[in-house]
């Protein structure tokens, strides 16, 4: 209904897991880098576990277009069955034949140790994938432990990864499993986002689904992470009502008192866990008395007061940011400058397109910006891709490439400012066609974390993996081979096998950049930047 309206070629907040809106937070990349090392190991258990909506279903689906074509995968998503009703789900999964309505636990696990042992002889993999296991009886998971016996001289036959909410923890703590318990190789636990990463999540799903400019204006994304907790199926619910009743209102921008209507009108439908419970009563009176309290506190006066001196920056990157460090003393501006404050500086101009023509001239490119929301477009036709990114400062010296970063003015309006070199204290802005040096403790002030790439990526953004196949896999090794001034070891080049992965951890190692041997954005702009020569912020 509302996506011509904001130039949108699909749904960005659908509730069905898609891989391509995947959002790769911290929190994610790591969820992932688990999985992925669990399935490399040699027989045992996986354990990923999160809150409901947290997106482990999404991550799931990721880790399966990742798996080696060499894997065969077993893919279980309703849990609530018998013992024999879940043998005979893996043997259908697996293509396993077996007699028709046997109730034979023993006839279903030698038909699949046949399998497993014909897979093995054929140097395949098999991955057995329980969604939702914390919906599995006892009975059950003794029998899924027991799977794991199935092996060689030398090895497992069979990955088992379970997949559930956080009660599944303490269903595998009981005495009665603590055999199956001893077998997980790898855990992890997937928590919410943060408030930083609520606000690029957004951006991103809105990104992926077509629309390049901001939608939801900074105190709206505020609102979203204060109805939603982080929680990414909270989000989506949220937002996509939030577009509705934009579209219903013919609002272009989407503001915070639009997301908090769409958040009151879908109560019943978020799934969240907080209720009140007995004994909470005294907190009601007590939030009662500091609602009175806050209409003073909270008044514009006081609020602008605050707003002027508060950072806006993740609770979690305070100490990366920092924001307590002793203020340094700014350098002087450029000649003919006069020193002035950031937020004076920035006041009364609107410098979006500005940003975007100053961005394009460090690259070497006169590219005419004609209004502040087409700088991504007039980039796209010399080759340009725009990412909306939130991090901190050591996220943006990892990229080592000016970027356009987003200011949160006290009012509430957006500023934006190109970001020229950035030091160790100081950073040089290029505001409006005029640069200036500033204090990172002064930018802290109004920065909440968003900034705006703008490269010439060498193909379409994706993360890659070991196991993938392509020419963006030939792009890396050639880069490597170029870098390191040496031919690979024969073989496909455009496989990304072992080899590969360990080139790629051990360049990301040299660069200060996880070493986790997936390639994303942050390891091709290092690529780039090191076979090309192009404009950096620190050398």
């Amino acid at each position: 209904m509302y996506l011509e309206y904001f130039d949108l070629k699909e749904s960005p907040f659908s509730l069905t897991p898609d891989p391509q809106y995947l959002f790769m937070s911290g929190r994610h990349r790591e969820g992932l880098a688990h999985l992925l090392y669990g399935v490399q190991q040699s027989g045992g258990f996986v354990q990923l576990t999160g809150e409901i909506g947290s997106g482990k279903t999404t991550l799931c689906r990721c880790l399966i277009r990742q798996l080696p074509p060499d894997t065969d995968i077993a893919l279980i998503l309703n849990p609530r069955l018998t013992v024999t009703e879940l043998l005979a789900a893996v043997c259908d999964e697996l293509r396993v034949p077996y007699p028709e309505k046997t109730t034979s636990v023993k006839v279903l696990v030698d038909a699949l140790n046949e399998r497993l042992l014909e897979s093995h002889g054929q140097r395949r993999r098999t991955v057995l994938i329980i969604d939702e296991a914390q919906n599995l009886d006892g009975d059950v998971l003794e029998q899924v432990r027991l799977l794991t016996n199935l092996e060689t001289a030398q090895e497992k036959l069979l990955q088992i990864i379970l997949i559930g909410q956080p009660e599944l923890l303490a269903i595998l703590k009981s005495r009665r499993l603590r055999q199956l318990s001893q077998r997980i190789t790898a855990r992890y636990h997937l928590e919410p986002l943060s408030r930083a990463e609520t606000y690029a999540y957004v951006r991103h799903r809105l990104l992926v689904a077509g629309r390049r400019e901001p939608l939801f204006t900074p105190r709206a994304l505020r609102s979203v992470y204060a109805c939603s907790r982080g929680v990414p199926r909270v989000i989506n619910i949220v937002c996509d009502r939030a577009l509705l009743g934009a579209y219903a209102q013919d609002r272009r921008r989407i503001g915070a008192g639009i997301v908090r209507r769409a958040s009151r009108e879908t109560q019943g439908k978020l799934p969240l866990r907080s209720r009140l419970r007995p004994g909470r009563a005294a907190g009601v009176v007590l939030a009662a008395l500091l609602l009175a309290a806050g209409a003073f506190l909270f008044s514009p006066a006081v609020r602008s007061l605050f707003e002027r001196n508060a950072s806006f920056a993740d609770v979690s990157s305070v100490d990366a940011l920092s924001v307590n460090a002793p203020a340094p003393t700014p350098a002087p501006p450029a000649v003919g400058e006069p020193a002035a404050p950031l937020e004076a500086v920035l006041a009364g101009t609107d410098n979006a397109a500005a940003s975007f023509t100053a961005l394009y001239e460090l690259w070497g490119e006169d590219i005419p910006v004609g209004s502040p929301d087409s700088g991504c477009r007039a980039g796209e036709r010399e080759g340009f891709e725009c990412l909306f990114l939130t991090g901190n400062w050591p996220k943006v010296r990892r990229y080592n490439l000016p970027v356009i970063l987003e200011l949160v003015m006290p009012d509430g309006g957006r500023r934006r400012a190109t970001l020229v070199e950035l030091g160790d204290d100081q950073a040089l802005l290029d505001i409006g066609g005029r640069r200036q040096r500033f204090s990172l403790e002064e930018i802290n002030r109004l920065w909440d974390g968003a900034f705006i790439l703008a490269w010439k990526p060498p193909f379409p953004a994706r993360i890659l993996s070991a196991g993938m196949r392509g020419e963006e896999v030939g792009w890396v090794r050639g880069a490597l081979d170029r870098l390191e001034g040496a031919a690979s070891a024969p073989g496909d080049p455009l496989l990304f096998d072992e080899g590969l992965k360990r080139r790629v951890s051990a360049f990301q190692g040299r660069k200060g950049l996880i070493p986790d041997g997936m390639v994303g954005t942050e390891t091709v702009a290092r690529l780039l930047l090191d076979l090309d020569g192009g404009p950096v912020l620190r050398r």
